[in-house]
């Protein structure tokens, strides 16, 4: 039970003592949630009060199932501009069914990581590479940013998720722009940006909303022009069934895909990183998914849309000192509390302070650190990087991260196919055998010998690249070439393949008066040589630990003793 219910774990181990810090910490988060929250839901093209159903209902579902103490669930700016462009290509029929669309989707979107998580499929998410994320992440922010200036300007500018539309619309309506509104949010981003240097703990963006609340009601500044959130429905959200069709599904499933792995990634990688700070070990990663999963379907029966970790609620969280789930049961009775109390005061806040709130926050989601140092070290992964950086921007938010990932698929392919193949010679005055590339003028050269080493797995991907190495070195050796030595330290993986492909080579290297030794193979590859018709073309005698012994023996100096047998012979089968 407290593997699937992680609560009765916690809680069994909960202290009165720790209550007060929790306490603190749910208040903070649940005050920063709830400007958050309505924030977000305008970036996913939601009317604010979406974005506290979505604080709600999820929030407390992850305190039952999730375990990560840290986690502060709900909509977050990445996840909203994704829900936006998914949904704008499909074209709804007015807001209401838009609104379906995205309360479909959260179920979707939750059903897919449950089945991810029942099935122990988190490790998909390892497909999502850094550079991808980095790209897709920069791209993404500097589009929500321009997509927040039609309240920054107050004036209506067409929706786009492509940068250059958004930038002609902008300019298009500068004539247009509202002085009140552009003030106000200009106030509000650097009131925030202030208190971040000077004071970072201190609820800055709870400040902006004070006072621009206080602003619009006291000098009446709607009357003035100003767009504010104007009412939001009072109470708890309704029970209601997701409306889920077969042509929906259809329609849905791929923005639903990226949002199923984009919300894990977000999540997970958040927790570990504040795992490490805390030197803690209670990381469940297919647990996790299954409480996202969990948050949004049930989330969605009560009107949220697609949830996950929002980073600075969580770094929230940390630097308050929570110590357990229930710091996110009090942040969900706050926004409890302003659903049924408190929406009357949010219809004078300014839409213009919402965008500052938002445009602060996902500013600094743009690394370009992080894109820098790989021009420097990884040139192959910067171009990734760039790549899905520019088709995020210029085509899209769905065919970006789509392109990213198979470009770094491809990367991957390609590494394999060319692993790095090393010859090796004995450093003077040593038993060690390095790369020639490495220490030219410390070897003993042997005309007699080719010793190589292949860094990587040996499959139908790389084995004609093996082949082709080995023979081309074979050719540079010459006619004095008696002996083959492969180290197979790197080599954990031989398929059917490249084990036909081997049988071939050593069979035509022996035809050709050639010996053929393998040192270092694992248990793995020992297991794989033995079951396979490898062994009709090496003996065992001609398998060693270290290079050294396969050296002696071939010199004829030193034959085998009990032990080396033993170890080099050892396998699955013997062992029974």
């Amino acid at each position: 039970m407290q593997r699937y219910f992680p609560v009765f774990d916690w809680l069994s181990r909960y202290s009165k003592a720790d209550f007060p810090r929790d306490l603190g910490s749910g208040l903070s988060v649940g005050i920063l949630l709830v400007p958050q929250g309505m924030a977000y839901a305008m970036i996913a093209g939601l009317p604010p009060v979406y974005g506290l159903y979505a604080s709600l209902f999820p929030l407390l579902v992850y305190s039952v199932f999730g375990t990560s103490r840290y986690l502060g669930i709900g909509p977050v700016a990445m996840d909203s501009l994704l829900v936006a462009a998914g949904l704008g290509i499909l074209g709804a029929n007015g807001p209401a069914e838009y609104i379906a669309l995205a309360i479909a989707l959260a179920f979707f979107v939750g059903a897919i990581q449950l089945a991810l998580g029942v099935l122990r499929m988190g490790f998909l998410v390892n497909f999502l590479s850094r550079p991808v994320i980095s790209g897709f992440i920069s791209a993404a922010a500097l589009i929500i940013m321009l997509s927040q200036l039609k309240h920054l300007f107050g004036a209506k500018i067409p929706e786009s998720n492509r940068i250059y539309e958004l930038i002609i619309n902008a300019f298009e309506a500068l004539p247009n722009i509202q002085g009140f509104d552009l003030l106000i949010g200009l106030l509000g981003i650097i009131i925030i940006l202030l208190f971040r240097k000077w004071k970072r703990k201190f609820p800055a963006i709870l400040l902006v909303v004070v006072l621009g609340i206080l602003a619009a009601f006291i000098f009446d500044l709607e009357a003035r022009g100003v767009r504010l959130v104007g009412s939001i429905p009072m109470g708890l959200p309704a029970f209601a069934i997701p409306e889920l069709s077969l042509e929906m599904i259809l329609k849905l499933w791929p923005i639903a895909l990226t949002l199923a792995m984009i919300g894990y990634l977000e999540a997970i990688s958040i927790a570990k990183g504040i795992e490490d700070k805390s030197n803690e070990d209670r990381l469940d990663p297919n647990q996790e998914l299954r409480a996202l999963g969990l948050s949004n379907m049930l989330g969605s029966f009560f009107q949220a849309y697609p949830v996950t970790a929002s980073f600075s609620r969580s770094a929230l969280l940390f630097d308050s000192g929570a110590r357990s789930n229930i710091s996110g049961l009090i942040s969900g009775v706050v926004v409890v509390v302003t659903l049924l109390f408190l929406t009357p005061v949010f219809y004078y806040l300014p839409k213009a302070v919402l965008a500052s709130i938002i445009m602060v926050t996902v500013f600094r989601l743009i690394d370009v650190s992080y894109a820098l140092s790989l021009w420097h070290r990884r040139r192959d992964e910067f171009f990734i990087l760039l790549g899905t950086f520019l088709l995020t921007l210029f085509v899209g938010i769905t065919e970006g991260i789509l392109v990213g990932v198979l470009l770094s698929l491809l990367l991957m392919l390609y590494r394999t196919s060319n692993p790095h193949f090393a010859v090796l010679e004995n450093i003077k005055g040593t038993d060690y055998y390095r790369n020639v590339d490495r220490f030219t003028g410390d070897q003993n050269i042997r005309e007699d010998l080719l010793i190589v080493r292949f860094d990587d797995q040996l499959y139908f991907g790389n084995c004609s690249f093996f082949k082709r190495q080995l023979f081309k070195y074979v050719k540079e050796k010459g006619p004095q070439l008696e002996a083959v030595i492969l180290n197979a330290e790197a080599i954990n993986y031989i398929d059917s393949t490249a084990t036909r492909m081997l049988h071939k080579t050593i069979t035509k290297l022996r035809e050709e008066g050639k010996q053929f030794y393998i040192t270092g193979a694992i248990g793995p590859l020992r297991d794989i040589i033995f079951d396979s018709a490898l062994l009709e073309v090496i003996p065992k005698s001609h398998l060693f630990v270290r290079i050294v012994e396969a050296v002696a023996y071939h010199d004829g100096k030193e034959t085998p003793t009990p032990l080396q047998k033993k170890v080099t012979w050892q396998s699955k089968k013997s062992a029974n």
